[in-house]
């Protein structure tokens, strides 16, 4: 019997019930949405789990709702995927921006060791028992995380810019 939506989706209801808050479609995919106390078993068991065999994380990365309340503005997306059966799955929990906590899955996935460091570096998001969680491209000096939607994008203490050569014109309301 090939492996379907449907079927994931109760394999994991029927196992983790209460830590499922959403399963729906989303451009073809099924993606399911979890509460984070519940991510590293769900991830677990999904990989363990002879019926389903999730052997592959393809893609770990976090995202910044910014006009969501707080406990909704972070979250972290995994791509899973199942190579024998060739299904693709989405995970996505998340994570109150004022204390972005979530475990850590390289003990899962070695791969998911720069992602979850991406993931920190960009967006704040800490990953528990990680080996090394670090910035990976940024200044370990920095404190800001760039690509959350608060980031400043110029530096308004800069006398150096004209608006001219940026291709914006200031606008005088007397003409």
């Amino acid at each position: 019997m090939a492996l379907d939506y449907s079927i994931i989706q109760s394999i994991l209801q029927e196992k983790f019930n209460e830590a499922i808050e959403q399963v729906h479609l989303q451009h073809e995919m099924l993606v399911i949405e979890v509460n984070s106390e519940s991510l590293h078993a769900i991830i677990a068991f999904l990989k363990d789990e002879p019926s389903l065999n999730f052997h592959f994380l393809t893609d770990l990365c976090g995202v910044h709702y910014h006009k969501e309340p707080l406990e909704r503005q972070l979250a972290v997306v995994y791509m899973l995927h199942n190579w024998q059966e060739n299904v693709r799955i989405r995970l996505k929990t998340f994570l109150n921006i004022k204390n972005p906590t979530v475990n850590s899955v390289t003990d899962l996935f070695k791969s998911a060791n720069w992602q979850e460091r991406e993931t920190y570096d960009f967006y704040g998001i800490i990953f528990k028992n990680h080996p090394q969680l670090k910035r990976i491209l940024n200044m370990d000096e920095m404190e800001s995380f760039p690509l959350r939607k608060d980031f400043p994008l110029e530096d308004s203490q800069r006398t150096d810019k004209d608006d001219r050569f940026f291709g914006r014109t200031v606008h005088n309301s007397e003409n």
